[in-house]
Parts: structure tokens; sequence; C-alpha cells
């Protein structure tokens, strides 16, 4: 799989790993960075 090339994105999955919480998105790619995924 391709990595996240949006910075928003990865500024997002960034903050989820800091914070613990847990992120919300349709996308595949998410999965792969280790934090807690909720699809919608």
């Amino acid at each position: 799989m391709k990595l996240l090339l949006d910075p928003f994105d990865r500024l997002i999955i960034a903050q989820a790993r800091t914070e613990a919480l847990v992120a919300v998105s349709s996308d595949a790619r998410w999965s792969m960075y280790g934090i807690p995924l909720r699809r919608p």
C-alpha cells in the first residue's frame, strides 16, 4: 500500500497517536498507521 501523501491526513494521524484518540476515516490506508480507527 502507498503511504498517505496528504499532509492534513498525516497531521490527524499524528494527533490521534499522540493523544490516544480514535480516528474516523473510510480510507483503508489509515489502518496501517497503528491507530484506533473507526469506519463511517
